[in-house]
């Protein structure tokens, strides 16, 4: 993680506790997270029952990986790909932009993601 930069080219700041590829709150992009989980996110109702209607249900809390489950307002190391899916279905959530990595934007361009930016 270290050295790690957000979309900006600085360093990255922290999305949430219990986040991100290694659960440590950053959305760092390690080499084995072929998965890309880059995007801080502020989840909401829509977007949720988007990703549970998608076959990933991240409401319900499953204690045996220490997940607590989220809800609307959360802030969630999303899919840089799954994003894009929500913004193509009408409903991608804000997205904390000092708190993304930059390898997002392999996949999003950043003019897009600054549309859905929540302040810092």
């Amino acid at each position: 993680m270290a050295n790690a930069k957000n979309v900006y080219g600085e360093p990255l700041q922290l999305c949430c506790g219990n986040t991100g590829f290694t659960r440590e709150g950053f959305c760092y992009v390690p080499d084995s997270d072929y998965g890309n989980h880059s995007v801080c996110a502020v989840v909401d109702a829509a977007f949720l029952q988007f990703s549970y209607s998608s076959g990933n249900d991240l409401v319900t809390p499953n204690p045996q990986f220490q997940f607590p489950g989220l809800k609307p307002g959360d802030r969630w190391c999303l899919c840089a790909r799954r994003w894009l899916q929500a913004y193509e279905a009408g409903v991608a959530p804000r997205v904390r932009l000092a708190a993304t990595h930059e390898k997002a934007l392999d996949v999003i361009p950043l003019a897009l993601l600054e549309q859905y930016a929540v302040p810092s």
